[in-house]
């Protein structure tokens, strides 16, 4: 009896086996299909990863050749303005030597009809004061 009471204490736990057998070939049958819709998940994401860089990169490129573009653009500016102001600075110069020598020649000329016409000296010297005044306010004038 000993005999046959242990083959039925086993073949009662190889029952309970074969039930719980079933359950869990539908729980790898689920996980498996999880399995499956994760995996299918992951690859539509990392596509999706790999689209938005692709456009991410192409609007980078993008903003890099019109920021090329535009620090070209104002290069060329900026060194036509340097011209310009050099062509101003220039002319300004030439204008400032022209009035110099107008002015010293007028006060040449002064000073030779003053040899020529007798004068009160007194007079003489305001007038070179004067003469003096305005030469040296055109010359700030010019400068600024």
């Amino acid at each position: 009896m000993a005999n046959s009471d242990s083959s039925a204490t086993l073949a009662a736990p190889l029952a309970p086996k074969k039930e719980n057998i079933t359950p869990i070939g539908s729980k790898i049958a689920e996980l498996n299909e999880s399995r499956t819709e994760l995996l299918s998940r992951i690859q539509s994401l990392k596509q999706d990863m790999q689209n938005w860089r692709s456009k991410l990169d192409t609007q980078v490129k993008i903003y890099r050749d019109e920021f090329s573009e535009l620090k070209k653009s104002l290069n060329v500016e900026v060194d036509q303005l340097r011209s310009e102001f050099q062509e101003l600075r220039n002319t300004l110069q030439q204008q400032q030597e022209d009035v110099t020598a107008s002015l010293k020649n007028l006060g040449l000329q002064d000073s030779q009809g003053d040899s020529k016409d007798v004068q009160d000296p007194k007079v003489d010297k305001k007038d070179e004061d004067k003469h003096a005044l305005t030469e040296e306010d055109t010359v700030k004038k010019a400068e600024n």
